[in-house]
């Protein structure tokens, strides 16, 4: 089991963005790689904790062959660009873009005069050339919502052998997962069980592992990313 702190990382930033990168994966990023950052898993190569300054935004920028999850975590996202130009996030809320051969741009602003939170998670696409499109989802207040992933005969989220699941226990809950994952603790804190060896994590922590039990201390929520 490995486990990277987000609070151990440097802040960094673009635009009215600050941000903590946790994965930069190799295939992406080379040279820029940070060393103290996870590489990806499957097709998942990036993932950042952000906070969009009072009335902050990206800047609108294109993206091509990439998939681009956006998680709104606490406050509001007013999504721009050539991708359902005008849609309206709020916290819980999740947007999926593919970009595929054909790309989009887009930029994501925070609406309020106070900071938002939001987690962007990049993956690359399995097939090459596809047709840019989107999707949107509010996951379940309980239990566990696929967000992105699955075979190809279900149109439900942009098929992948890469699977994202937004995850929301309640205290004293368990999760088993078997297959080797990248967990984010969004918020709240957990035990962990590896091989009859337990470790606490807490929000902001990354763990990579297989075969893990997640036991929620207080209520917890994850992004769970498998492969």
């Amino acid at each position: 089991m490995n486990i990277l702190s987000r609070d151990t990382l440097e802040l960094g930033g673009f635009a009215g963005i600050t941000e903590h990168r946790l994965v930069t994966d190799s295939r992406v990023f080379a040279g820029r790689k940070k060393p103290e950052t996870f590489e990806g898993l499957g097709s998942m190569v990036y993932l950042a904790d952000a906070r969009y300054l009072p009335n902050g935004q990206s800047g609108m920028h294109p993206h091509s062959e990439i998939d681009v999850i956006s998680i709104v975590l606490e406050g509001r996202v007013s999504h721009e660009g050539s991708l359902e130009h005008g849609k309206d996030l709020s916290a819980g809320d999740v947007q999926v873009q593919r970009a595929g051969g054909e790309g989009f741009s887009h930029n994501e602003i925070n609406p309020d005069d106070k900071p938002n939170r939001m987690l962007q998670v990049w993956a690359l696409p399995e097939v090459a050339g596809q047709p840019a499109q989107y999707k949107s989802y509010t996951p379940k207040g309980n239990g566990v919502t696929r967000i992105y992933g699955g075979s190809d005969s279900q149109t439900e989220t942009f098929a992948s052998a890469t699977t994202m699941d937004i995850a929301h226990l309640a205290k004293t809950e368990s999760l088993n997962l078997e297959k080797t994952a990248l967990v984010y603790v969004i918020s709240g804190q957990a035990q962990v069980e590896q091989q009859s060896q337990f470790t606490q994590v807490k929000e902001g922590d990354l763990i990579e592992a297989s075969n893990l039990v997640i036991t929620a201390s207080e209520q917890l929520h994850l992004l769970i990313v498998s492969h």
